[in-house]
């Protein structure tokens, strides 16, 4: 049924930094290491050369607690940015407190200011094949250089705007790779209002990412790559995962604010009540303000997915 809410010393830091180059990560799945800093002993990061990108993307893995001395594996929550954003968007936010104490890795790679997790049409900028660099190479390579469980059951994906359409989309277009998937304030249907948020990434993708390139095709779209991307045309592959869902109500008179979560809510009531008459349940929220970040409902979805994933 849907759920929904409408309204020490010197010795034991050689220790240490023993431990962690011991476990450092190394090259393959078509990354090759460029930078890269282990010396926090959560928050790992790493930026790469890859064929798929055209400049070195990077990627900040957030490690549990305990990690260093448990020996458990994990399980892991990809969590993606939105427009305008890179890859540190999230520890900016307070990821790291968010997390605190949890048995979970969280993998917040970037995807592009206006990349839209998406491989596109037309590119006058080199490769921007955000959807194989994540799908192809990142989970492969985190899978080999971190105790993750490298199954359908220990991954979850989230989040937030363009990131939370991602979510979406690799969700169902890769049907087994994540168990629970989140969107925070993320479009979850692009046809509705004549193809509004396909306009938009195509709009965005070619002013920001591309130089005139786009995301689907203009003028014409690439309607096959479309209906692959589009949440609510992809209904049954939802069936038998976690789905949690956020939207804002009462966006500002700001036109960015306004467009954007105007959009939201409107694309999510629609696949929502689809996912109803499909008898998928979901867990969703329509919540005061705009188009933002809520950490309330972030911890929320934390909890959620360490409930639903297997257990460290």
């Amino acid at each position: 049924m849907s759920a929904r809410v409408i309204c020490a010393g010197l010795g034991a830091g050689t220790i240490l930094a023993t431990s962690l180059a011991a476990n450092a990560a190394g090259d393959g799945f078509g990354l090759h290491i460029t930078e890269r800093n282990e010396d926090d002993p959560r928050m790992w990061y790493y930026r790469f050369q890859t064929d798929q990108i055209g400049w070195a993307p990077a990627v900040n893995v957030l490690l549990p607690s305990d990690y260093h001395t448990s020996g458990r594996t994990y399980p892991v929550l990809y969590l993606l940015h939105g427009g305008n954003q890179d890859f540190i968007a999230f520890d900016n936010l307070g990821v790291r407190d968010w997390t605190a104490g949890k048995p979970i890795i969280v993998v917040m790679p970037d995807g592009g200011k206006a990349g839209w997790y998406s491989n596109p049409v037309s590119t006058n900028v080199g490769p921007r094949n955000w959807e194989n660099f994540h799908l192809n190479q990142l989970i492969p390579w985190v899978d080999a250089n971190f105790r993750t469980y490298a199954e359908f059951a220990g991954r979850a994906v989230s989040g937030f705007s363009m990131g939370g359409f991602g979510a979406l989309k690799y969700t169902a277009k890769y049907y087994g790779h994540f168990a629970s998937v989140s969107a925070h304030s993320g479009p979850a249907s692009v046809r509705r209002d004549s193809g509004l948020v396909v306009h938009w990434a195509n709009v965005s993708s070619a002013a920001v990412d591309l130089a005139g390139g786009t995301i689907y095709g203009a003028p014409a779209w690439d309607e096959a790559r479309v209906t692959a991307d589009n949440p609510i045309e992809n209904l049954e592959r939802y069936r038998g995962k976690r789905i949690f869902l956020v939207a804002g109500t009462s966006p500002s008179p700001d036109p960015f604010d306004y467009a954007n979560e105007t959009q939201v809510l409107a694309g999510q009531r629609e696949f929502r009540a689809a996912l109803d008459n499909a008898n998928i349940p979901h867990t969703a929220y329509e919540d005061p303000g705009g188009h933002m970040v809520r950490p309330n409902r972030m911890l929320e979805d934390l909890e959620g997915i360490l409930a639903h994933l297997k257990k460290a």
